[in-house]
C-alpha cells in the first residue's frame, strides 16, 4: 500500500504539457482501500492532503477525457485544466460510503466542465443555449464523419442515432461549420473595394439622446405654432391653416379659391396672408 501522508508534488501546466502528461502518468493509482480511506479523512476530517492524493491520481482521467474533446479547436492544455476543475469538484462530493468508486463519479463532473468551457469560448454566439442543443452539438461532433458537409443519407442515420429531427441536425451542422468574418478590414493594404463588415453595422440615424431632443423641439414648435395662430384674428388663421397647414390632404387652397369662398379679391387674400405670416414669423423668434 502506497503512503497516503506522503507530500506529493503537484504536477502543472505551465510549460511542457509533454512534462506534464508524463508526470501524471507516474502518479501511483489507488486501490478501493485507499479510496475509501482517503475520503473519509477528506469528509471527516476536511483533510486537504487527502483530496490532493485522490486528485492526483485521476489527472491521467481528465487528461484522457480530454484528449476526446481535442477535435474542438481550443488548446488541449486549456480542456485538461477545466477538466481538472471537474475532478476537484467530485473529489469534493465523493462519497465514500456508497461503493462506487471515484473514477466512475468523477467522469460526469469533468465532461460537465469541458462541455461548458468548449460552449462558453466556441467561436459561434450561442450555438447551443438548450439542453437538447447542447445534446446534439456534441453529439454531431462526435458523429460526424469528417469535416465534409452531411449528405442526405448520413443527416438522416445521425438524426435517427441521436433521436432528433433531420432537419436539426442540418441547423447545427450549419452552426458548427460557420465561418468567423473579421468586422474590420485585414489590412491597409487590402483592395479599397472591400467593405469591411463594421460598415455595414454602422447606424446612421440619430442616437437616443438626439432623436429626444429633436422630439422635444417639435413639441415646443408645435405648441408654439399654435399659440401663435391663436393670436390671428380668424380669418388670418383660416387662410394660413388653408394655405400652410394642409398635412392629411397634402394640396394647399389656392388664392382664388380662398377669394371665392370669403368674397374677396385674391390680391386681398394675399395681403391677409402675408401679414399674416409676418406675426406668425414674430411670435415664433422667440422660440428658435
Amino acid at each position: 500500500m502506497h503512503d497516503m501522508t506522503l507530500p506529493m508534488p503537484v504536477p502543472t501546466l505551465v510549460g511542457s504539457l509533454e512534462q506534464y502528461l508524463q508526470s501524471i502518468a507516474r502518479v501511483p493509482l489507488l486501490s478501493a482501500e485507499e479510496e475509501i480511506a482517503l475520503g473519509r479523512r477528506l469528509r471527516d476530517h476536511n483533510d486537504l492532503q487527502a483530496a490532493q492524493r485522490m486528485i492526483l491520481a485521476h489527472l491521467r482521467l481528465v487528461a484522457s477525457i480530454a484528449r476526446q474533446y481535442h477535435g474542438y479547436g481550443l488548446p488541449y492544455a486549456d480542456l485538461i485544466q477545466e477538466g481538472n476543475v471537474g475532478l476537484m469538484k467530485a473529489v469534493r462530493r465523493f462519497d465514500p460510503e456508497r461503493g462506487v468508486r471515484l473514477v466512475s463519479f468523477a467522469v460526469h463532473w469533468i465532461k460537465a466542465e469541458i462541455h461548458e468551457f468548449i460552449l462558453r469560448n466556441w467561436r459561434l454566439v450561442k450555438i447551443a443555449t438548450t439542453k437538447a442543443q447542447r445534446k446534439l452539438f456534441f453529439g454531431l461532433r462526435s458523429l460526424k464523419p469528417g469535416f465534409a458537409a452531411l449528405s442526405p443519407r448520413e443527416t438522416l442515420e445521425v438524426a435517427q442515432q441521436l433521436g432528433v429531427r433531420p432537419e436539426d441536425v442540418s441547423e447545427m451542422e450549419v452552426r458548427l461549420t460557420g465561418q468567423d468574418i473579421s468586422l474590420t478590414p485585414p489590412s491597409e493594404e487590402e483592395d479599397s473595394r472591400w467593405v469591411s463588415p463594421v460598415a455595414w453595422l454602422t447606424d446612421e440615424s440619430a442616437t437616443p439622446i438626439e432623436a429626444l431632443e429633436q422630439k422635444e423641439a417639435e413639441h415646443r414648435s408645435q405648441e408654439g405654432l399654435q399659440l401663435a395662430l391663436a393670436n390671428l384674428d380668424e380669418r388670418s388663421r383660416h387662410i394660413v391653416a388653408a394655405r400652410w397647414l394642409q398635412p392629411e390632404t397634402g394640396s394647399a387652397a389656392t388664392l382664388h379659391e380662398l377669394a371665392r369662398e370669403l368674397g374677396v379679391s385674391a390680391e386681398r387674400v394675399r395681403q391677409i396672408e402675408v401679414r399674416a405670416l409676418q406675426k406668425l414669423k414674430q411670435a415664433l423668434q422667440p422660440a428658435v
